[in-house]
């Protein structure tokens, strides 16, 4: 017999999501894969984000947010409030509000990376700068930010180097 307080649960295959290619300098895409708009959890987002083999995810922050990173697939390196880590699969790291971090894919293969942000809101962001991606699609064209990008930035709460 089910216990009363049995949660819900959720299983996506590799590309279930929405998904998004991403501007230059972040070349690749991601895919929301857990977020509270397809999901009973408010208190988090979730996904995936490739990049392809030089691409880097530019130094930022979060106002109001906790994110999680982990390599699964690739190297590189990461900067965390402009300290050098480098990064193979199996590396995790947590940044706490207001820490700026950049990542960037310095290997020969795809880079990819698992992200947890706590409370949600990345999805936004992905799908305000990004391109729509169909399923199983690996051409990631290259492109620019929105114009309009500092808007999109104040709006999801980021914190820019300098801020």
């Amino acid at each position: 017999m089910p216990h009363a307080d049995k949660g819900p649960a959720i299983v996506l295959g590799p590309e279930d999501g929405e998904s998004y290619w991403q501007p230059s300098p972040s070349t690749g895409y991601i895919i929301s894969k857990i977020t509270p708009d397809n999901s009973p959890f408010d208190h988090f987002s979730t996904g995936i984000q490739v990049l392809e083999p030089g691409a880097a995810v530019r130094e930022h922050g979060h106002e109001r947010s906790h994110e999680l990173l982990f390599v699964y697939e690739g190297t590189g390196h990461a900067l965390v409030d402009g300290e050098r880590h480098e990064l193979e699969p199996g590396s995790m790291m947590l940044m706490g509000r207001r820490v700026l971090h950049f990542v960037q894919n310095d290997g020969d293969t795809r880079m990819k990376i698992l992200w947890v942000i706590f409370p949600p809101g990345l999805e936004d962001w992905f799908r305000a700068i990004g391109q729509p991606r169909d399923a199983g699609a690996t051409d990631a064209p290259v492109f620019d930010r929105p114009e309009d990008v500092k808007d999109i930035q104040d709006r999801q709460r980021f914190i820019r180097p300098g801020d």
